[in-house]
């Protein structure tokens, strides 16, 4: 994609059954003030990342502007799903963190009407990443990570390594995100794991 590309409709012909503005509507009822914000910054962020990396800039904006959009969901919401579904029973032991990510996807194809594999791969691996992960799979889960929101200790670091490559900025954040974890001695999620051996352990 070229620099200074424009959301158009058309560019969303593919990937949604209504316009750009009903799906902020959409999200926006369904998030808090705040995180419908942090969403927005996500998306922008997300572009430009996409713009600098040569992805589909399109796809990197809807997916930031849905990959939270089960957050603000009961935790009964989701254990119902991953049982009806069939998902990773594990997934039981875990929480809002790891599943509004994994098992969000399936509130976005059913309320959304959103089936573009590329943007669920992106929004199902943006809390837990995966060994292998899609260039729009990366920009999301660093997108979500750097935006102009956060501030926490090492996020400008975070920044300039998205800054550096989509990997390094991927490394980075596992590895700060298993550094946290530890220190907090919470139960990390297998696939975090391996996560983080493919892309830090291994690079």
């Amino acid at each position: 994609m070229k620099r200074g590309f424009t959301l158009s409709e058309s560019n969303l012909a593919d990937l949604l059954p209504y316009s750009y503005a009903e799906l902020l509507d959409r999200v926006s009822q369904k998030l808090k003030p705040k995180r419908f914000e942090h969403v927005q910054r996500v998306a922008d962020t997300a572009e430009k990342l996409a713009q600098k990396y040569g992805a589909d800039v399109t796809r990197a904006r809807v997916a930031g502007i849905v990959h939270d959009y089960a957050k603000d969901l009961p935790d009964e919401a989701f254990k119902q799903v991953i049982l009806s579904q069939q998902l990773d029973p594990a997934l039981l032991g875990y929480n809002n963190g790891i599943w509004h990510g994994v098992v969000g996807t399936y509130f976005i194809q059913r309320d959304l009407q959103i089936y573009d594999p590329a943007i669920l791969s992106a929004v199902g691996k943006h809390t837990i990443g995966a060994p292998k992960m899609s260039k729009l799979d990366q920009i999301i889960f660093i997108a979500d990570f750097i935006e102009p929101g956060r501030e926490f200790p090492g996020v400008d670091a975070a920044r300039k390594a998205a800054e550096t490559s989509l990997a390094a900025g991927v490394a980075f954040e596992l590895a700060q995100t298993l550094n946290f974890l530890v220190s907090k001695k919470q139960k990390i999620y297998p696939k975090t794991i391996a996560s983080y051996n493919a892309w830090v352990v291994h690079n």
